[in-house]
């Protein structure tokens, strides 16, 4: 979608180009590709910007902001554009600030502090600390691609939250440039460290909308010298959800814990034509890992399996790696073959209290019912956090209309459960319609004061957040994503 402006904005526009041009002529691009793939993320959603401007050096981030604080300009920060809630879509325009050329990394394994870019992909930063014998637990399911920058304006989490926790708890220090280019340099590549207001803290999850991050150190933790994984069947989602809580009770403490409901194996089943418990088809389904030091791994496997003894109704031990990782595929693959059942998703990633979770997934099945539309849901059982989803098929206005109004009776069913209505995903533009579910009047006051103080001007990533945002308004995009296994 492009954008309609006035002659007056169009002339400031122009200048602003021209002065940028000036500049940083060689990383300036106007042409049709570059800025399609800039215009959309995973949400699917195209919002065409200006101009795309791939930096290679931080000192070009200061330069482009004073340039569009000057003239006004919307900026949007971008690095692999993989955020599913529409983060890094420019629905104003302007332009796109591509971060993902900012990609050094480098490993203090003395200090255990690694300094990265924000175009560091999360998964080639885990495999260099690993190798060093260190370990970057925050794991997202887009690993493979998203950057950490991403995962920082979003203070991702993953499947080993539950043991390790998320983005937030390993960033010690942020390096960058305020919405006018002016420097900063929130915290230190140190472990202690309380000078001053924690500004640090207020960009983490901000989604781009308070500053620029060029530079990053996180913390580094030993790597865990042994892992073992299992897959444990139940008759049912609240049979499973059960366990869940129990297993804490009994002093287990899992790396990761992941919940599949019966839509979800049933569509992985349909999916890949296997079924994952011959004698149990289409059960509930919890996948476990334990990780640790050979001693900690062999304790609390005992004490799981004691725990399991009679609840499951059957399991499979992983044994080797690549037998841990035929379990795993169970769960990777729960996502795409979603689209065996419908074409179009609205994929939420919410998060209520451990004892809530079988109420919430009541609550689910009891959507399909009410809707017709199916609501398969898996997600990380061990802190809560599960993503609902709701199919349906694009081509049809009426299950358009059901979809749209099940995910707010979700929305507002989580609320009411004591949870929240994003986990990881970030708020964007999916979930901003449901932000004065969450919090009152004045609290969302008070963020907005937040983000005038940071960028009076309003041109860091306008219109997230605080925007609502109709996404099933707009036409989704059929492009595929190279993060696209469907």
């Amino acid at each position: 979608m492009k954008h309609t402006v006035d002659k007056t904005s169009l002339k400031n526009q122009q200048n602003a180009y021209r002065a940028l041009a000036r500049k940083l002529p060689e990383i300036v691009f106007t042409d049709d590709e570059s800025c399609f793939r800039a215009s959309l993320d995973n949400l699917r959603l195209s919002f065409l910007p200006d101009v795309v401007i791939r930096v290679d050096s931080a000192d070009q981030v200061g330069t482009v902001l004073k340039l569009a604080n000057r003239y006004g300009i919307s900026v949007t920060p971008r690095g692999a554009g993989s955020s599913a809630t529409g983060s890094a879509v420019p629905i104003h325009g302007g332009w796109v600030l591509d971060l993902s050329q900012l990609n050094s990394v480098h490993i203090d394994a003395v200090g255990r502090i690694a300094t990265v870019g924000p175009g560091v992909v999360t998964a080639e930063l885990q495999a260099a600390v690993e190798a060093q014998g260190l370990f970057f637990p925050p794991d997202p399911s887009s690993k493979k691609y998203c950057t950490l920058g991403g995962n920082v304006a979003c203070n991702a989490g993953g499947m080993r939250c539950l043991k390790y926790g998320v983005t937030r708890d390993y960033v010690l220090g942020l390096e960058g440039f305020m919405a006018d280019g002016s420097p900063f340099q929130y915290g230190l590549p140190l472990k202690k460290y309380v000078s001053g207001l924690n500004l640090r803290d207020l960009l983490i999850g901000s989604e781009g909308t308070l500053g620029v991050i060029t530079s990053i150190n996180l913390k580094l933790i030993p790597k865990p010298e042994k892992r073992w994984t299992a897959m444990f069947a139940f008759k049912s989602e609240a049979a499973a959800l059960k366990a869940v809580v129990g297993l804490f009770k009994a002093g287990v403490s899992p790396s990761i814990l992941e919940f599949l409901d019966r839509q979800s194996v049933g569509c992985a089943e349909r999916y890949t034509g296997k079924v994952v418990f011959d004698e149990h088809s289409r059960s509930s389904i919890l996948l476990i890992e334990l990780d640790g030091s050979p001693t900690e791994v062999r304790t609390q496997r005992k004490r799981l399996l004691d725990y399991m003894e009679g609840k499951a109704l059957a399991q499979r031990q992983a044994r080797t790696e690549s037998a841990a990782e035929k379990l795993w595929q169970v769960r990777r693959t729960c996502s795409q073959s979603m689209f065996s059942i419908a074409d179009t998703k609205l994929n939420e990633d919410v998060v209520v209290p451990l004892e809530k979770q079988a109420e919430l997934i009541r609550y689910t099945i009891a959507l399909k019912k009410e809707i017709g539309l199916a609501t398969p849901t898996f997600g990380h059982a061990g802190d809560g956090n599960l993503h609902v989803h709701i199919m349906y098929d694009r081509g049809s206005k009426a299950d358009a209309k059901k979809a749209k109004a099940g995910i707010k009776k979700l929305m507002q069913k989580v609320v009411d459960l004591g949870g929240v209505i994003t986990g990881e995903h970030g708020v964007g533009l999916a979930k901003a319609p449901f932000m004065s579910m969450q919090h009152s009047n004045a609290e969302i006051a008070q963020m907005k004061a937040v983000k005038a103080a940071m960028d009076p001007k309003g041109i860091l990533n306008p219109g997230k957040i605080f925007e609502p945002f109709e996404v099933w308004n707009h036409d989704y995009v059929e492009v595929t994503m190279p993060w696209d296994h469907r």
